[in-house]
């Protein structure tokens, strides 16, 4: 397979290739492992929906793995962004649980097209590596669970301050996420007061509070820093409607109370869609609400970044 080396802003390792297969994730040890399960996913996230899978060019684009070191522990980013200019807007990709593999290598990929620098970090490489785990009962108690959400607030700040330093915007930035990486978004949005927009794919909004998970997004909103696009699907059996509800009447409450960013958040409920609609190499995808959110989505950055 051809690859070409080309050097990114300030010399960071990437690869332009017109074969997409040997860009992302790059060849390291956990890409071998992604890659062995046939198309670069996680071996969890099985079966997968080859058909619809979306495959986004990198063809003017810098693609690539940079390592960024928080207290000691390095771990990999996955970063997109255009060839030409600098200073775009930043947006954070916060995964699924099945950490970065080829969706949302895709993802930052499709942002980037849009003009953004996309960022989407491994944030389980202290606890794991999730393509190593064959059920979802396994990757859960033996990775996911251990996930402290301070570990991520401050994963994520680390990319943010890498951005500001490698020629993007810092100060335009956002935050989109995808389940257990939707939780995070807003999260991310009542913890860093640079984030000026979130969006938070079906992220669950309720939850029990435990040592790693002090705080859920319902008892936030009045931290809320940015404003956030709430994606769900009213078939979610995970993340039901009155779960929905109630965040929308907290979201009120909170505005009625002065918090500019709760007045300004916004939650959209596709009728025919259930969890992880947007996943398009997984039998839960709905094509067309995931058109439509990632249109939402799209407005959503252009309008706050």
């Amino acid at each position: 397979m051809r690859r070409i080396e080309a050097l990114g802003f300030n010399g960071w390792r990437a690869f332009v290739s017109n074969d997409q297969r040997d860009i992302s994730p790059l060849r390291t040890r956990r890409a071998v492992l992604k890659t062995a399960a046939g198309l670069g996913y996680a071996l969890s996230s099985y079966p997968i929906m080859a058909q619809t899978a979306i495959n986004t060019p990198s063809e003017g684009l810098h693609v690539g793995e940079v390592m960024l070191e928080r207290d000691g522990f390095k771990f990999p980013v996955y970063v997109a962004h255009p060839l030409e200019g600098k200073n775009w807007p930043v947006v954070l990709v916060v995964s699924e649980i099945f950490g970065v593999h080829e969706y949302i290598a895709d993802v930052a990929r499709r942002w980037a097209r849009l003009g953004y620098c996309a960022m989407a970090p491994e944030l389980f490489a202290r606890q794991g590596e999730p393509s190593e785990y064959a059920t979802l009962a396994q990757l859960m108690q033996e990775v996911v669970a251990k996930v402290p959400d301070a570990q991520v607030m401050g994963d994520l700040d680390e990319c943010v301050t890498w951005a500001g330093l490698h020629g993007a915007d810092a100060k335009r930035l956002g935050v989109n996420g995808f389940c257990w990486g939707g939780r995070m978004s807003w999260l991310y949005a009542a913890h860093n007061p640079a984030v000026k927009a979130a969006v938070s794919w079906y992220g669950r909004l309720e939850g029990e509070r435990t040592t790693l998970t002090p705080y859920q997004p319902i008892e936030l909103v009045n931290s809320l820093k940015a404003p956030v696009l709430g994606l769900y699907g009213k078939k979610d059996e995970s993340i039901p409607q009155s779960s929905v509800d109630r965040m929308r009447v907290a979201l009120a409450q909170a505005a009625a109370s002065g918090v500019q960013a709760a007045a300004k958040s916004q939650i959209v409920v596709y009728p025919n869609a259930g969890h992880a609609f947007h996943a398009d190499y997984r039998a839960s995808y709905e094509p067309l609400a995931a058109k439509q959110g990632w249109e939402q989505a799209s407005i959503w950055f252009k309008r706050w970044l």
